[in-house]
């Protein structure tokens, strides 16, 4: 069935209070140039539709939430190297949206699964569901959002059954996944009649050093990636995974260990499969075999270091606070027969195992360059446990290599988007909306309710590994 979307109210919501009128630094993490970025999620509840009620309660809730969280109010500024956010009072900016649809018809956007042995067909387009870019508002609202655009944007659409799917733009110069998550909780709280969030918003964004020169301005040395040269176009895939097939996988990695008894997290296991189905797909369709036995693959995942830093950041924090972990393999070690999961989550585990004294380099990286005269690039190798000496030899950790050889994997599940409850229960799932249609990577999110176990939403692969892939994968979770 195909979806008919109306739009019948967009404006800008603000702050049910005054809140202060200031400009607010941003971090170091904040203004790394890949987050100058809107993260794109769809948000599906079955309840919420009634008579227009649910946008309603979500906009009242918005506007309470936006006292405590009045930067999200406001807009990113760029003045001489500095980028910061002007609390301008001017809110995040709301559509209201009705169909005729069923969620039922729609499978609850449940489309794109992997079970299929065919591409996709989505009689859909998750466009319509999310609130239209600065250039598609209506005239009559253009003058309200001038120039600027909102940190948050949002559309609420009510569906003829009742349900309602919550589309969200977020800038994540603002907030990583957690930051995004603990303000939709607090809004959520709000709309069920809580007087004020559980949990405090901390702005905290000095928690890293700046490297400045002489004059005391910070530079921002940093330059968006060139995507230029990659050729590839990557698909879509959705692979379903059981807890059960989950756990036969970390009992195989237990009873390897021996006596030793060491455990494995369900997240090391779906990437340590991914990560080797993946590239075995890709060497089943490589033509060159040669070109194939030489490839080092990468697997970047991204872990919370709010704990790491120096002291810990505080409970409320809601900024951009992460570290790449850093995984490389030879292909033909990773998709060998020689070589089982089991073998790669170990190997992943010796990657996470040294986060703590990465980032402690870091933080002492950021330390030293702040007490220099000149703006130095801020780098060391988060690759290895090589030294650090010759600082202009060692690479950026937060510009890890790009090409189809490097694969990005987050992990959704644990952010806290499963539990936002407006007052008619949590969603039923998270769809995640592609970044890039080069960047292989893959979102870890849970399982619709009451399944138990995971949903690996890719876009990893072109279309001639699409099928190699799905076949490695289902090969290995039956």
């Amino acid at each position: 069935m195909a979806l008919s979307v109306t739009r019948t109210r967009q404006s800008l919501v603000s702050s049910w209070e005054k809140t202060p009128l200031t400009r607010l630094d941003l971090s170091v993490m904040d203004k790394i140039p890949v987050l100058r970025c809107m993260a794109r999620t769809v948000h599906v509840y079955r309840y919420g539709n009634d008579e227009g009620a649910g946008c309603r309660v979500i906009r009242e809730a918005l506007s309470r939430a936006l006292v405590p969280y009045y930067p999200l109010g406001g807009r990113l500024i760029q003045s001489a190297a500095e980028l910061q956010v002007e609390c301008c009072g001017q809110g995040v900016w709301l559509v209201e949206a009705y169909t005729s649809a069923t969620l039922h018809s729609l499978n609850y956007l449940e489309h794109a699964s992997s079970s299929s042995s065919s591409s996709s067909s989505i009689p859909y387009d998750y466009d319509d569901l999310l609130p239209p870019d600065h250039h598609h508002h209506f005239s009559e609202s253009q003058s309200q959002l001038g120039n600027d655009e909102p940190l948050v944007q949002m559309q609420v659409t009510g569906f003829a059954c009742g349900g309602l799917v919550m589309g969200l733009k977020f800038s994540h110069t603002i907030c990583d996944g957690l930051g995004a998550a603990q303000f939709l909780k607090a809004v959520g709280e709000l709309a069920r009649g809580l007087e004020q969030p559980s949990i405090a918003p901390v702005w905290h964004r000095h928690f890293i050093a700046s490297s400045t020169n002489s004059t005391g301005h910070c530079q921002n040395i940093d330059v968006v990636p060139n995507y230029s040269m990659i050729d590839h176009r990557l698909e879509q895939t959705n692979i379903d995974i059981s807890i059960d097939n989950i756990n036969k996988l970390k009992q195989e990695f237990e009873e390897s260990t021996g006596g030793h008894r060491r455990r494995c997290s369900v997240f090391e296991i779906v990437a340590a499969s991914f990560w080797r189905c993946r590239t075995q797909a890709i060497l089943n369709q490589t033509n060159n075999n040669k070109q194939a036995q030489v490839m080092m693959m990468t697997l970047v995942f991204f872990a919370n270091c709010r704990h790491l830093m120096e002291p810990p950041l505080p409970e409320g924090f809601y900024g951009n606070c992460f570290f790449p972990v850093v995984v490389k393999a030879p292909s033909e070690w990773l998709a060998g027969p020689s070589t089982s999961v089991v073998d790669v989550v170990k190997l992943v585990q010796e990657a996470k195992a040294k986060l703590p004294n990465q980032v402690a380099k870091y933080l002492n990286k950021r330390k030293q360059n702040n007490t220099t005269s000149t703006c130095t690039s801020i780098t060391f190798n988060s690759h290895s446990d090589e030294s650090d000496d010759h600082q202009g030899d060692i690479d950026d950790p937060f510009a890890p290599p790009l090409g189809y050889t490097t694969l990005f994997l987050s992990e959704w599940g644990r952010l806290g988007f499963n539990q936002v409850d407006f007052g008619w229960g949590s969603p039923l799932h998270i769809v995640p909306i592609q970044g890039s249609s080069f960047i292989p990577a893959g979102i870890m999110g849970c399982l619709p309710f009451p399944n138990k176990g995971v949903r690996l939403m890719t876009w990893c692969v072109d279309e001639a590994h699409r099928q190699p892939f799905i076949h490695h994968m289902i090969k290995l979770f039956p």
